[in-house]
């Protein structure tokens, strides 16, 4: 049974209204595979649920100013707005596509993060384009939407470099017919720099479906997601002083999970103040340690798409498909 999105929004912000007035249910469970994973999440965490209702969530960044979250819902092409005191409220509506008539089903924005001026950073699936806007309104502005003159596919998910370059993914997921898709000007799925003069640099074409990244704290390696189920792999490139990449390897790889059955591919990831990375993945968000060891599992249920900091930096805001999540942890997110 299909929704309209404007009741969808209602049911949400009467959830939302309810949740803030009393305790947040529980949802699935940490699975600890080493003991590694004790000085990072308590043996009573709990992965509580915040809102729910939601069509595909992804993209959480959390706003430190405003002590508040912001998300995406791609397919409904809108960026929600969560906090402790006002539960969730709609942000942004159109987040992704402005055009007319419909574009696919996933037109919205995907990835969100904060530049250094504090404003809002959004991979936009239906306009095809990294594109920025301050948190306070007055439109957005287009940071890159080509390479040399063809259209991107759908970026999906974008960081800022400490030099202000943006590195961002580029697979077929927004276009309305994905891979195949008539409108498709780039043969291949990569990933970019775009430096601050506007200048859009293609650091890889060899990965089938990049999909998240993060920097290590050190800002040494950049790891890429790819959401291929034959191919289930974090890779690990190496960051070079003029803001290109090296030699990449596989920093870990999911593919058995994916055979095993369990829910998800990897998608958004995180790094934390040690050098962990937390990624989602098969089984729910894979813990993994700088050498590429899994340490453990948050394990929704659910197909997890994202993940992000928040709070004073120890909270982990999951997004798993339908669900706003989050769960405390003993460590904090790199540069917090």
């Amino acid at each position: 049974m299909k929704f309209s999105a404007l009741l969808i929004c209602t049911w949400l912000v009467g959830q939302s209204a309810l949740f803030a007035q009393s305790s947040f249910p529980a949802l699935g469970k940490v699975v600890r595979i080493d003991p590694q994973l004790d000085a990072l999440i308590a043996s009573d965490a709990k992965i509580e649920v915040l809102a729910s209702g939601f069509v595909w969530a992804e993209g959480p960044v959390w706003i430190k100013d405003g002590g508040y979250l912001l998300f995406s819902d791609v397919p409904q092409n809108t960026v929600f707005k969560w906090s402790a005191k006002e539960g969730l409220t709609p942000f942004l509506k159109p987040s992704g596509f402005t055009g007319a008539g419909t574009y696919g089903d996933e037109p919205g924005s995907n990835g969100l993060t904060l530049n250094r001026q504090g404003h809002l950073v959004l991979a936009e699936h239906g306009d095809r384009r990294i594109s920025v806007m301050p948190l306070t309104g007055g439109g957005k502005r287009t940071i890159a939407d080509n390479y040399q003159g063809k259209r991107f596919n759908s970026p999906n998910d974008v960081v800022q470099h400490s030099s202000g370059a943006y590195y961002f993914t580029d697979p077929p997921y927004g276009l309305p017919k994905k891979h195949e898709d008539p409108t498709r000007e780039i043969d291949w799925f990569g990933v970019y720099r775009a430096d601050t003069d506007g200048k859009v640099t293609l650091l890889t074409k060899d990965m089938t479906r990049p999909n998240g990244l993060a920097f290590s704290p050190d800002e040494k390696i950049l790891y890429v997601a790819q959401s291929d189920p034959y191919k289930s792999v974090i890779m690990a490139f190496q960051m070079l002083s003029d803001g290109s990449v090296g030699t990449s390897k596989v920093f870990y790889d999911a593919t058995p999970m994916v055979k095993q059955g369990l829910p998800g591919l990897p998608d958004g990831l995180k790094v934390d103040a040690n050098g962990n990375v937390w990624s989602t993945g098969p089984g729910g968000v894979l813990i993994l340690s700088p050498s590429g060891k899994l340490l453990g599992r948050i394990d929704t249920g659910e197909a997890t798409a994202n993940c992000g900091w928040g709070d004073d930096g120890s909270t982990l805001y999951i997004t798993a498909d339908m669900y706003l999540c989050r769960i405390k942890t003993k460590t904090k997110g790199a540069g917090w």
